[in-house]
């Protein structure tokens, strides 16, 4: 005895029915119908896995190259520098969470070349031998050395992809012109650096657009007594926001705390809301193919009308019939799903091989490293996303056989063989 047979017979019928009928057109046409609906749910269901991997990934390595460069946590005295960061470190190292904290400054310039080449930048003030605990910089150093940046020897590390701009190399000098006094306005000033280190963020805005001097230089160019505040990291940056509130309960003084969600909050703001749209754009492809479940079942049910009759007058109930084309929709849409996870899955967790290949073959580049943050497509499986998926695509499956079963209920076996 196989195990169909041991299956209620609303289910036996229901599989029968699902299958390609061996004599009739008509009910291998409806078959077809079936999976065509079955692709079509698996292509939906593959193409939203994916591309919200994608924006996962997008969104986690754009996230990682930031807080390579930033801090999770920012400390500011408010109304004016912060004249003893040591002690503001001290407090802040009273909460467990935290690992590192450094110093800094900052402010805009114009950084020009042999003057030909003039490139806005922020000009950060550090110290060396503090950066290495909140931020990746001085990992990140290609050439040169982060070490070399002296208090009063005006040393700056460039990024890569603004020293090339500037066409200077480790040993070059660049002109750094800002308000005389910083931020007190007056006249322009030019000071002379020389670069002593060129890093590579992997991220083309900082490696565009930041330098580093050393904190002493950098409050000197501001005329400031101290740092603005401290950059801090903690151990899982996910719990920044909580940490951050923490920290601006227990730390003395007047202080403003903000963590890396906050000080990024219109780009990952952005990132979810086109997260969000895209799901609910794909997921209408899941719905198209529902609809064409329900068709199929419509004619489904036009064609067994005699078969349903039959089953009646043997005893089975109204509800009995409307299980049976239910299990033959929600059989459709559960494979269909499984195909589509499957696949989904499976390119998702393959994409950094897959797009490479499809790049070369087709000889061009998706992501330009000149226009956006990262030049490689990432993916990020996640499978809360595949769960949420694929019982979207059940659900929408399972709601779309409800109609045609309701309706296969309601034959009538007197009119349904009057004319057999």
């Amino acid at each position: 005895m196989s195990f169909t047979h041991k299956l209620p017979f609303e289910w036996q019928v229901g599989l029968r029915y699902t299958r390609a009928g061996r004599r009739s057109g008509r009910n291998s046409f409806i078959s077809f119908i079936s999976a065509i609906s079955m692709a079509g749910i698996g292509l939906g269901v593959a193409a939203l896995i994916i591309v919200l991997s994608v924006y996962n990934g997008f969104q986690k390595e754009v996230t990682t190259r930031m807080l390579s460069v930033l801090g999770h946590i920012e400390v500011y005295q408010m109304g004016g520098p912060m004249t003893d960061w040591h002690a503001t470190a001290r407090s802040a190292f009273a909460n467990p969470e935290v690992k590192g904290a450094a110093p800094f400054v900052e402010l805009q310039a114009l950084l020009a070349h042999g003057g030909d080449v003039l490139r806005p930048a922020i000009v950060r003030g550090i110290l060396p031998e503090e950066e290495g605990k909140v931020s990746d910089i001085p990992r990140q150093v290609k050439a040169g050395s982060l070490a070399g940046l002296k208090p009063g020897e005006q040393g700056i590390v460039l990024g890569v992809e603004l020293a090339k701009a500037l066409e200077v190399k480790v040993g070059g000098k660049v002109a750094m012109a800002l308000s005389e006094g910083g931020l007190s306005g007056g006249a322009p000033a030019m000071r002379t650096f020389t670069v002593v280190g060129i890093f590579e963020a992997g991220h083309n805005e900082f490696d565009s657009s930041l330098a580093y001097v050393h904190l002493a230089d950098g409050q000197q160019l501001l005329n400031l007594p101290g740092p603005y505040g401290l950059r801090l990291k903690i151990e899982d940056m996910n719990q920044a926001p909580e940490v951050a509130f923490q920290l601006k309960q227990s730390m003395p003084g007047d202080l403003l705390v903000r963590d890396w969600s906050k000080l990024n909050a219109n780009w990952f703001a952005a990132v979810q809301t086109q997260k969000r749209m895209m799901f609910i754009i794909l997921t209408l492809i899941i719905a198209v193919a529902a609809f064409n479940l329900v068709a199929t079942l419509v004619m489904t049910v036009t064609d067994k009308q005699a078969d349903i009759a039959i089953l009646r007058t043997l005893g089975a109930s109204p509800r009995s019939i409307m299980q049976v084309f239910m299990v033959q929709g929600a059989l459709v849409g559960v494979i269909g799903t499984a195909l589509g996870v499957a696949g989904g899955v499976l390119l998702a967790l393959n994409v950094d091989v897959i797009v490479p290949a499809i790049e070369s073959v087709l000889g061009l580049k998706f992501l330009s490293k000149d226009i956006y943050f990262i030049s490689a497509v990432p993916s990020d499986l996640r499978w809360g996303d595949v769960a949420a998926i694929g019982g979207t695509a059940v659900g929408l499956a399972f709601v779309a056989t409800l109609y045609p079963s309701w309706w296969a209920a309601r034959v009538k076996p007197a009119e349904a063989l009057r004319y057999e």
